[in-house]
């Protein structure tokens, strides 16, 4: 067992959170909101909508996070990036969500725009990196806010020790909780909390759980973001590409067995990234515990 485990309370339910990411089509918007209306039922913490790693959804991100909450019940969490905006612009946004009554944000460096080349730089006239961010909004209002972590180091980072002192940065600033990248072994987050344990870091640690859909989708999300897939994973997975009922099984069973895993340890929080797909979500959430409002009445 992880020296770093907490307790968990026999027949408590986890917290949980749901991602999802802005629409840019009629029909993505309708999947959308069918999986926001089925997730709503499960009492999420927060749930987050994605901001462009670019900022290049600013517009459709501040749109489904204002209607999510207008006509949900759901506390909404806006993403943040520092690119491709000046500390004022960003500023001003994040005055709007709070004048909107919007109370959470994701607080993100973001990724180099697709014509910056291949190098990150920060803008002069704006935040640099994420804990300048997390700094400035909490100098714009008592935002709860929370920020990114990387259990297999983010791919820019010049190594583990260094990427770990930049998330301390981020949680000394004032951010409240980190959600990390999605990973498939227990292990890999374990001794992340361990080292972060061992760093100082006490902030809440959620690990960040990624429902497989499609496979080589999932090969080029964990390429960019320094996730590895472990041989036995992507085993299960061979000459199912035509095979979406199999697979959504084999997904389930795996995410479930991850997440069971990390409960025996003490995990009592999770994010999920739901693609904005409702189904294999549900189900995880169903196993841990997690049931609809109505149906626990």
């Amino acid at each position: 067992m992880s020296s770093t485990s907490t307790e968990t309370v026999p027949g408590q339910s986890p917290n949980v959170s749901f991602e999802f990411f802005p629409p840019n089509t009629p029909a993505m918007e309708e999947t959308l909101w069918a999986s926001i209306k089925r997730l709503e039922g499960l009492s999420p913490r927060f749930v987050s909508v994605t901001y462009g790693a670019d900022g290049s959804t600013r517009e459709r991100t501040h749109t489904a996070v204002s209607r999510i909450l207008e006509e949900t019940t759901l506390v909404p969490a806006a993403h943040l990036t520092c690119v491709d905006a000046t500390s004022a612009e960003i500023d001003d946004i994040a005055r709007g969500y709070w004048d909107e009554g919007v109370r959470h944000l994701v607080a993100l460096r973001g990724d180099v725009p697709q014509d910056g080349g291949d190098t990150y730089s920060p803008r002069a006239d704006g935040y640099a990196y994420a804990a300048d961010l997390v700094a400035g909004l909490k100098k714009i209002a008592d935002f709860e806010i929370s920020v990114a972590a990387y259990p297999e180091v983010h791919p820019e980072a010049k190594n583990a020790q260094a990427d770990l002192d930049n998330l301390k940065r981020k949680l000394d600033a004032g951010a409240d909780r980190a959600i990390t990248q999605f990973f498939f072994d227990a292990e890999v987050f374990l001794r992340f909390r361990d080292r972060c344990a061992a760093a100082g870091i006490d902030s809440p640690l959620v690990p960040g759980i990624l429902p497989i859909t499609r496979f080589p989708q999932l090969k080029r999300f964990a390429d960019r973001c320094g996730a590895s897939i472990p041989a036995w994973l992507e085993q299960r997975f061979e000459g199912l590409d035509d095979d979406a009922e199999t697979r959504k099984l084999i997904a389930a069973n795996a995410a479930i067995s991850l997440v069971d895993r990390l409960r025996a340890e003490g995990v009592n929080d999770f994010h999920f990234y739901t693609l904005n797909r409702a189904g294999l979500t549900v189900a995880i959430c169903h196993a841990l515990g997690i049931r609809p409002r109505s149906a626990a009445a």
